[in-house]
């Protein structure tokens, strides 16, 4: 119980973190083109913010979301990784790649560590406990799946 409710209150405070870069996504943009640069800044807060949206939404149900809250996880290892390696070959930016890069791990190790387990395949297993003849038929969910196994037939 304790473990559901800290992953919802986390995937709150990280979804609200992301959100939180649409201000910077803004005022880079904005910048960028009025100095006329090329500039990644805005396309890697845009996938943040976006990932802000989507955690806030798995905080709902995260059982339901946990593809989401997973590769959420990932992402956030993945981009710490790279910066890592970056702060290898920019030692003038390495104190401050590196912090990033830890906060960044940090995120996604206690996504991973709270992410809800696997469900089973809810109705692929329900027909199967049907058409067995080991589970009750008036549960309609497995009604729906005996009639279309009779349509199949």
């Amino acid at each position: 119980m304790w473990r559901q409710r800290a992953l919802r209150i986390l995937l709150v405070l990280f979804g609200l973190i992301f959100v939180g870069g649409v201000y910077p996504l803004i005022t880079s943009v904005r910048s960028g083109w009025q100095a006329n640069k090329e500039d990644s800044l805005p396309m890697g807060i845009s996938l943040y913010v976006m990932m802000g949206i989507f955690l806030l939404l798995a905080a709902r149900n995260p059982s339901a979301n946990r593809g989401v809250i997973v590769f959420a996880a990932w992402l956030n290892i993945a981009h710490a990784t790279v910066m890592t390696v970056m702060a290898v070959h920019l030692p003038n930016e390495r104190q401050d790649l590196l912090i990033a890069s830890a906060v960044f791990a940090g995120i996604g190790a206690v996504l991973i560590l709270l992410a809800p387990a696997k469900q089973p395949a809810g109705i692929a297993v329900g027909s199967r406990l049907a058409l067995s003849g080991t589970a009750d038929p008036d549960i309609p969910i497995l009604k729906q799946a005996i009639a279309e196994h009779a349509k199949l037939q």
